[in-house]
């Protein structure tokens, strides 16, 4: 990922070496300070203003389906019948469940249906309860908050992609598969999982073009590692991938020895961390001392104390479990809090540690 830089410099000299400026250099620096921000909304570097979050969105769902074990899949809809806020392939909604928990799930239908979005949702016992409550209370009628969509993993339409599923992780790969045959490019997908049973979208996957698609059941091929996976790229071919944890590491493992030219990817579980050391986090509010292992997260150990600490992504995207540190110096892992932001205090906890035997009091 590039970097924007911090500071913007003055026209420079004339090319020649003489003290006035150079016109052609001035012109520049005028179409790059004023007529590129009028026309793209963004300074001279690609760098757009931070907005404001979008309204949130009253759904109801119209229509609930079982998919494959443990998995549902839901339709939701503005309760008036009005049109729904564009999406493209590889956005999510933020679901706000009846339980107050806030959990992102990926669109999985047509982004040419302006009245509705499609989730599909696989049950995860032991896990934070989201997807539980979603099997368990979201019934046809059911009413819903959101907000979105948004876009953390956008597909580029390249001219050639491999696009790679496992389990779940189909559902932000399937629009992408759809938008791959509009378009008419050369593509190919790969979908992987426990078993036939489990992996959703069977009908629709048989559905299209046929040798375009490829179905990789552990319990009939063995668990598919990254190399591969990946010797299905045409050479230049952009690889698209979204699944479990271990599959996306053997993929990036792998990746610089395949044909293929880029790699995107989108987890669904928290990242492993790299690097960690221990510290610990201060409670402002109460005094409680919690020691942060070199293993476990910032919101791992909140979590324990109390579940029902905010928190959605787990990768430092969504924003859900940002919190105030009052003192202490922050290691900053995510990518999107802004420098104001971080001068504020503003710490991703899911993600963000601080120095090894350093301490954090959080506004808490």
């Amino acid at each position: 990922m590039s970097r924007d830089r911090d500071t913007q410099s003055a026209a420079p000299p004339d090319l020649y070496g003489r003290a006035r400026p150079d016109r052609l250099m001035r012109f520049l620096d005028v179409f790059g300070n004023y007529y590129l921000p009028a026309v793209t909304k963004s300074d001279r570097y690609g760098r757009r203003p931070a907005t404001e979050p979008s309204a949130p969105l009253r759904l109801v769902v119209t229509a609930r389906k079982a998919l494959a074990e443990d998995v549902v899949s839901l339709r939701l809809a503005a309760p008036d019948g009005s049109p729904l806020p564009r999406w493209q392939a590889g956005a999510h909604l933020d679901l706000y469940l009846p339980s107050g928990r806030r959990r992102q799930y990926s669109l999985c239908g047509d982004p040419q249906d302006r009245f509705v979005y499609r989730i599909a949702v696989r049950r995860i016992e032991g896990g934070g309860g989201g997807s539980a409550e979603v099997h368990d209370i979201l019934r046809e009628g059911a009413r819903v908050t959101a907000r979105g969509p948004r876009n953390a993993f956008p597909f580029a339409a390249d001219r050639s992609v491999l696009l790679i599923a496992g389990g779940i992780g189909i559902t932000p790969i399937l629009p992408m598969v759809r938008e791959a045959a509009r378009l008419g490019l050369d593509w190919q997908l790969i979908h992987s999982g426990r078993s036939r049973a489990s992996m959703p979208f069977g009908a629709e996957l048989a559905a299209l073009e046929p040798g375009r698609v490829e179905i990789l059941p552990d319990d009939e091929h063995g668990v598919p590692d990254g190399a591969k996976l990946l010797s299905r790229a045409s050479t230049g071919a952009a690889v698209y991938c979204c699944g479990p944890g271990p599959m996306l590491d053997s993929v990036r493992r792998a990746f610089d020895d395949s044909a293929a030219s880029a790699l995107h990817f989108e987890r669904f579980a928290a990242a492993p961390i790299v690097d960690g050391r221990p510290f610990e986090l201060k409670l402002r509010r109460s005094g409680a001392v919690l020691p942060v292992p070199a293993d476990r997260s910032a919101l791992d150990v909140l979590l324990e104390r109390n579940p029902a600490t905010p928190y959605s992504c787990r990768q430092g995207f969504c924003g859900v479990c940002t919190l105030r540190v009052a003192a202490g110096t922050v290691d900053h892992r995510d990518s999107r809090l802004t420098e104001q932001e971080k001068a504020a205090g503003r710490i991703r906890v899911c993600v963000s540690r601080a120095p090894e035997g350093s301490r954090l009091e959080l506004d808490l």
